[in-house]
């Protein structure tokens, strides 16, 4: 007998590949430091290879790893940005039609190919620069933001109502908050205890028990329509896609339009920043003053991911007293101020208490997900998802890539110039979330819209 929850994948997905950031990140900064010096990488547990004196020769060095390091994290990023927008788009569309599992299934093969070769890689010292063919190979099969939309647009198939979608959002994202908090404390141990061969292959064992679980114990949420097989050309099912996405924004509203695209635009600036910053965060740790080993590195990831944990905690709390957009401005603002602290964390305590303003961090994107969803029909959520998912994979890559590139560059001289310039594009949201709430937004605005879009369906019938 299969089942409706599509929790497990989620959870199992978020375990993968809260691990694989950090440790990959790792590994390739300890390859290129054993690679490119003759400094010894010591596996001693209170021993960091960070030096803080300015006047020590292996400064300039440690400098020149954290330049390395972040150019390859550039070259990765993009050498997967073309095929990851074609295969999101194209996936997530298409599931509208043909369910919701098959880019799960797909993304999570394509993940699952990406471990298999991380264990090769580090088991067999191969050169680390082969890393970003398998990376190419992994973007044709979709993404983490793939599956995450398939996800998303599943949950939605299952909620009708505007309260229950945004609470069910909210605790998928708790739900994956709280694994990634555990996961991301549980990091540093793993490399410790385990190394980076065994710690990958733990990941591919996730990995593998999510895919079975897909084929054979969830069911499809749209499985009415996968009977509707109708053969048609490549060219012909390609201008199909196109075709609904254009429909999507082509038959609403002029103020449905406006609205859906201010809060597209919203959505996207606020993922750009988050995104592109999150894995100079371990750069930052790792360079002076601060020095961290694995451990502290994750420690910081557990703290980071407490925000999805206060995040639905802050939705559930606020959806009493406030509208969702509100809810959007204070997630918004909170981050804009963390952002500006970690500029100034100089020292280890001010480092973990700057994780503090970062409480609602996920609040907007749980909040501007459901509110996107109830602006468009039933029929058209994956496609909705797929612009959401298409728009996060090329802004993703681009900020990750811009974010290494700006911190590359300025890392000599001010490491922290990276976080005060978040502060500042964070403004960019915030100011579009307005501009949504004084032109196209008042009380139950959206909702107004799934009634008339209801209506309109009945009449058809």
């Amino acid at each position: 007998m299969k089942i409706l929850f599509v929790e497990p994948a989620l959870c199992l997905s978020a375990f993968a590949m809260t691990l694989a950031g950090p440790l990959t990140t790792q590994y390739m900064y300890r390859r290129i430091w054993e690679e490119n010096g003759n400094y010894t990488f010591t596996n001693d547990k209170n021993f960091s290879q960070c030096k803080e004196n300015k006047s020590s020769p292996i400064l300039a060095f440690q400098e020149e790893v954290q330049k390395k390091v972040s150019l390859f994290n550039l070259q990765m990023d993009i050498s997967g940005l073309i095929p990851g927008l074609v295969s999101s788009f194209i996936l997530l569309s298409y599931s509208d039609h043909k369910g919701r599992k098959f880019p799960m299934i797909l993304s999570c093969i394509g993940a699952l190919a990406t471990s298999v070769w991380l264990c090769l890689l580090s088991y067999f010292a191969f050169p680390y620069q082969l890393l970003i063919a398998s990376t190419i190979i992994a973007s044709f099969c979709g993404n983490s933001t793939t599956f995450l939309g398939a996800c998303f647009a599943y949950i939605v198939d299952q909620c009708k109502e505007e309260k229950q979608r945004t609470f069910r959002i909210a605790i998928t994202d708790f739900l994956l908050g709280l694994v990634t908090g555990l996961t991301g404390l549980s990091s540093g141990y793993f490399i410790r205890e385990l190394g980076y061969m065994w710690s990958f292959l733990v990941i591919t064992l996730a990995l593998a028990v999510n895919l079975i679980y897909i084929l054979f114990f969830l069911d499809d949420s749209m499985k009415d329509t996968s009977s509707q097989t109708v053969s048609i050309s490549c060219s012909e099912a390609f201008k199909n896609l196109f075709n609904r996405t254009y429909m999507l924004f082509k038959n609403a509203s002029s103020k449905r339009r406006s609205l859906l695209c201010l809060l597209l635009f919203t959505m996207i600036t606020y993922f750009f920043v988050i995104i592109g910053a999150s894995p100079i965060f371990i750069l930052y740790e790792l360079d002076s003053p601060l020095c961290w080993n694995e451990v502290f590195i994750g420690y910081g990831s557990a703290l980071g991911s407490i925000s999805f944990l206060s995040s639905f905690l802050g939705i559930w709390l606020f959806s009493y007293c406030m509208e969702d957009i509100y809810m959007a401005f204070i997630g918004i603002f909170t981050t804009m101020v963390g952002m500006a602290m970690t500029a100034f964390a100089k020292t280890t305590l001010v480092m973990f208490l700057v994780r503090l303003p970062f409480l609602f961090t996920a609040v907007p994107l749980s909040v501007l997900r459901s509110m996107m969803s109830a602006v468009v029909g039933s029929t058209e959520q994956g496609t909705l998802f797929a612009c959401i998912a298409f728009l996060e994979t090329l802004s993703g890559v681009i900020s990750v890539s811009t974010f290494n590139g700006i911190y590359s560059a300025t890392v000599a001289w001010y490491p922290g110039f990276i976080f005060l310039l978040s502060a500042v594009l964070l403004l960019t949201p915030l100011t579009s979330l307005c501009v949504a709430k004084c032109t196209s937004w008042n009380e139950g605005s959206y909702m107004r819209h799934t009634e008339v879009e209801s209506s309109e369906d009945t009449s058809d019938r």
